[in-house]
């Protein structure tokens, strides 16, 4: 029955014992079209079998065929993005089939339901056991991240830098500053620094007397043997 622009769609919660790998499809037009039909939901997930049902009531004029896919993920995925689909003109009506379900279709789907559960409830222990395989092996040509690689670029630069300082200071000449000239404005300032370039003067003259006379061993007032 349609519904009116304004009227909310209808909501329909499916658990996972309504879900199946098993679907039924209606409403395809009675062309002879079943390669057609494998062929679309095919593209959603690998179909193991497709099949028209003959024996299933239908509008004139239209086919039922029933879908078999291999994983009930696949079915999930088909079912939510073909419902509703418009297929040579018809609508087609799509809808899961549980009850062709065997003992271990149903087994396997419960336990593939169990895992997905766990796993959407303990995210970080499936991160972490992930980030420990990959943290296992090491590749040799392995390209260096965007962290690392800015990392030593900036080292390579600072590098590069303190060798340009360290070849310029080995490489400068030593200049010799005038001790005759004035380079500050006040007199007290630059009395202070002859000063100061006197008294350096006296200590680097006796530091060269010293240097040139060998010091003269002191002479002892006794023959006393000290302890």
């Amino acid at each position: 029955m349609p519904r009116y622009k304004d009227e909310p769609p209808a909501v329909r919660v499916y658990t996972v014992c309504d879900e199946s790998r098993y679907l039924i499809v209606r409403n395809v037009p009675a062309l002879g079209c079943g390669v057609e039909v494998q062929k679309l939901f095919s593209s959603y997930g690998d179909v193991e079998e497709s099949k028209p049902m003959d024996g299933e009531d239908c509008e004139p004029f239209t086919d039922v065929y029933w879908i078999k896919f291999r994983l009930v993920s696949n079915a999930r995925f088909a079912k939510r993005k073909l419902d509703e689909y418009v297929f040579l003109g018809n609508q087609l009506q799509v809808s899961y089939a549980p009850q062709f379900e065997t003992l271990a279709d149903t087994k396997e789907k419960l336990e593939g339901r169990r895992r997905e559960v766990l796993a959407r409830l303990n995210p970080g222990s499936s991160k972490g056991s992930t980030d420990g395989k990959k943290g296992g092996s090491t590749d040799v040509g392995a390209i260096p991240s965007q962290g690392n690689l800015q990392q030593q670029v900036n080292s390579g630069q600072r590098n590069s830098g303190e060798l340009a300082i360290a070849s310029h200071l080995h490489n400068s000449p030593i200049t010799r500053v005038s001790t005759d000239k004035d380079y500050f404005p006040s007199e007290s300032m630059n009395q202070t620094v002859q000063l100061v370039r006197e008294t350096l003067n006296k200590i680097e003259s006796s530091g060269e007397q010293s240097q040139g006379e060998p010091a003269s061993k002191k002479t002892r007032l006794d023959n006393r043997r000290r302890i």
